[in-house]
């Protein structure tokens, strides 16, 4: 039998591995750009995933100037364009195999 080690960070370990301060990383999952599971800032514990999503968010929030709204909201289209994307190589490869003679 096979156990999945889940590794969960706290608030003050995102804050240190992103560089970033406690009130942005609250901010950003007040916005829903993030997910945070436990009630309280100091309970709340991030998977590795959420890492990354986070620099893509201060990334865009710094290279672009955006309010955290609107880093919500284009990380939302981000997050579309690349599913529309996997969609299309999908159907074209599909289509591709019905054309090969």
């Amino acid at each position: 039998m096979s156990t999945t080690l889940t590794v969960q960070l706290t608030l003050e370990e995102c804050c240190l591995l992103v560089e970033v301060p406690a009130e942005s990383l609250i901010e950003i999952v007040e916005h829903g750009i993030v997910e945070a599971g436990g009630g309280s800032p100091r309970d709340w514990r991030f998977d590795p995933a959420a890492l990354d999503r986070l620099r893509q968010a201060l990334r865009l929030q710094r290279q672009l100037e955006l309010d955290w709204q609107a880093v919500a909201v284009a990380l939302e289209l981000l997050d579309e364009v690349a599913r529309l994307r996997a969609e299309n190589e999908s159907l074209r490869r599909r289509l591709l195999r019905f054309m090969e003679p």
